[in-house]
């Protein structure tokens, strides 16, 4: 039966992907919630960069934890799920995790993102945000415009965008690389962060 992905509480999303294995209920499950991930990786590993790979790793583990795990509260659930990734990947010697930045610094970042979620900040301040946003990635080259929108908009693999574009995976890897690059250049220019605009980008536009 068709359901209003958009409507639906998260635990009818959960109910009904566990029963449809329907790839775009996580979509929708992603966009309501991957900036509560995000915010909660940056609280634990302390780096942007660090939070947002890890955020994309959890999500693309939904696909399966989902259909393993009983959940009456997804949101609650989630938070743990997000908690538990950061302390095993801080365990690792070789993750990349900025531990000598300055608190103060982490603290803000963290509030901006707090307040972003919880939409208590200026809605104005926010769009200019958001517009900057979307013009450094109109002014990306085409690959590179291409692959980010199918991996951060479209929630594709790297295989996906792959079979999508006809390019090799390695490509794909390569110009989502290039491409985050070239928008954290212009975007720093801007005073905005390339984690929090990515993720105000697929809040608001996904």
């Amino acid at each position: 039966m068709l359901v209003n992905l958009k409507t639906e509480s998260d635990e009818n999303l959960v109910v009904n992907y566990q029963n449809t294995k329907n790839n775009l209920v996580v979509g929708e499950l992603f966009k309501r919630h991957s900036l509560m991930c995000f915010t909660v990786c940056v609280k634990y590993l302390k780096d942007e960069d660090a939070a947002h790979d890890a955020t994309m790793n959890i999500f693309e583990k939904l696909f399966i934890d989902l259909q393993k795990h009983q959940i009456t509260n997804f949101k609650s659930w989630l938070h743990t799920v997000c908690k538990n990734h950061c302390l095993i990947l801080l365990r690792k010697p070789n993750v990349l995790v900025s531990i000598n930045e300055d608190e103060e610094e982490n603290e803000n970042l963290f509030m901006q993102l707090s307040n972003i979620l919880n939409h208590d900040d200026d809605k104005q301040e926010r769009e200019e945000k958001l517009q900057a946003v979307e013009n450094a990635i109109l002014g990306l080259k085409d690959k590179q415009k291409q692959c980010i929108e199918l991996f951060y908009l479209k929630q594709k693999s790297y295989v996906e965008i792959a079979a999508i574009t006809g390019y090799s995976e390695n490509e794909v890897k390569s110009y989502i690389q290039n491409g985050k690059r070239n928008l954290k250049i212009i975007l720093e220019q801007k005073g905005i962060t390339i984690g929090l605009a990515l993720f105000l980008w697929i809040q608001i536009r996904a």
